[in-house]
């Protein structure tokens, strides 16, 4: 019997959609630096009878009974996330990234309050103060932004703190490809009064493994996903470090607060054991070696592909990601780009650069990520064969123009869809990536 059991009779449209699912993870490079490939023991734990359980409360002070074995799991959990990032206090109930973002704004501000984070088409996230986000609506976001060079304005950061003296600020990013400079925003937070929160989401797995700095000793608060550069399950954890509990004795009462009863109600129990098992892993020699992999391999394939003529922002990366920039091509060429790349077997996402002239929705770039692709086991070489791969297929698609009217982009793109699928040098570079994915077969113990 395989892993979903009698599914197969049971529900066999869905039975077919993740047979699906699990035969094009398997036959693409994943290169969305979001995304990764969680090992089978996590997918295990997330996959139990855990998931019957409700849990409000926290491990020993639970509103329902049943709750003693959830609590060995929970109280694991909080242990081994504060042993590996090195802090006293850590929630591990956050059901994913924007609620314990959320939470945290719940325990330390009032609507109308002044905050800071990373302007989003200059790689910023959209719980960071975003127009269009909540956090963006109910508090007086003040954004700070990159240089030309695409490294984040420092200077512009501290004058805008100074002026207007925010409540909370937030150092982190999903499309920043240089190492987030912690110390210097917490000496800007610290000299206006500021809770420094680093969202360390895209780069936890790395500042696990020790291949980028740490916010610990620096922030007050750090929060994170655990399914990117982590590998773990589709959940969230906040954290409150020494200096943290030294600026607000009372922080980890109130962020715990601010997740149940603030925002949540009973944790995803499977979650949270799955968040343990992608610990434990984290904090194993092997991991680390993984992690500096990750980094190797974004470094080479940045290399050889601005040895192809491609363009990127901040020539390069520090850690697991790289961002395109199309615009030599003209704007707006993100989706274009991320459409040929799919057809030949790549997934990317198309993502604002700094200064974007499209919009977010007709960017100007692609980000793309090796976590996923060095869970697999590639490694420097294959870097070089997947940029190969990128610069021709990049080169397929820039004769193509999205047309100015709004309009006209649904039917231009599926003309471009099935012009692009058709085109002899993307079939041929959609040849090259299956036989990369056979080499480095993904989840071969799993059976369907």
């Amino acid at each position: 019997m395989g892993m979903l059991g009698d599914m197969k009779v049971a529900d066999p449209e869905i039975y077919k959609a993740i047979r699906k699912e699990l035969k094009r993870q398997r036959e693409y490079l994943e290169m969305i630096p979001s995304e990764n490939f969680a090992s089978m023991n996590v997918l295990r734990a997330s996959g139990t009878m855990l998931n019957n359980k409700y849990s409000e409360g926290y491990p020993g002070k639970r509103y329902y009974g049943g709750n003693e074995f959830v609590d060995v799991i929970e109280r694991l959990a909080i242990e081994r996330a504060r042993k590996l990032f090195g802090v006293p206090h850590a929630n591990v109930q956050p059901y994913s990234g924007s609620p314990a973002n959320f939470a945290v704004y719940s325990a330390l501000c009032s609507p109308g309050d002044a905050i800071m984070g990373l302007n989003l088409t200059d790689g910023g996230h959209l719980t960071h103060g975003w127009k269009a986000s909540i956090t963006g609506r109910f508090f007086r976001s003040v954004p700070y932004h990159v240089k030309e060079d695409g490294y984040i304005d420092i200077q512009e950061a501290r004058r805008l703190a100074i002026e207007n003296r925010p409540r909370l600020i937030w150092i982190g990013s999903t499309a920043y490809t240089r190492e987030l400079p912690f110390e210097e925003f917490a000496t800007i937070a610290d000299e206006c009064g500021a809770y420094l929160v680093a969202d360390i989401s895209h780069v936890a797995g790395l500042v696990a493994a020790g291949v980028h700095k740490s916010p610990a000793q620096h922030a007050h608060i750090i929060t994170t996903t655990t399914h990117k550069t982590l590998r773990g399950p589709r959940g969230a954890m906040i954290m409150v470090t020494e200096k943290g509990q030294r600026k607000d004795p009372e922080l980890p009462d109130r962020i715990d607060k601010a997740v149940f009863p603030g925002l949540q109600g009973g944790p995803h129990d499977h979650t949270t054991a799955a968040i343990a098992v992608a610990l434990l892993e984290a904090s194993t020699p092997e991991f680390a070696d993984y992690a500096r992999q990750v980094v190797k391999n974004a470094k080479m394939l940045g290399e050889e592909l601005m040895r192809k003529g491609v363009k990127l922002v901040t020539n390069g990366t520090d850690n697991h990601m790289l961002l395109i920039n199309l615009t030599p091509f003209g704007k707006s060429r993100g989706v274009l780009a991320q459409e040929a790349l799919e057809a030949a077997g790549i997934v990317a996402n198309k993502n604002t650069i700094p200064k974007e002239p499209g919009s977010p929705f007709y960017p100007s770039g692609i980000r793309i990520g090796t976590p996923a692709i060095t869970t697999r086991g590639m490694r420097e070489g294959e870097m070089r064969e997947i940029a190969g791969i990128m610069a021709e297929v990049l080169n397929q698609a820039k004769d193509y123009e999205l047309p100015e009217d709004a309009a006209k982009r649904e039917a231009y793109m599926r003309r471009y869809r099935k012009e692009i699928k058709a085109n002899k040098a993307i079939k041929d570079a959609r040849i090259k990536t299956l036989e990369l994915c056979s080499r480095f077969p993904l989840y071969p113990e799993m059976r369907l």
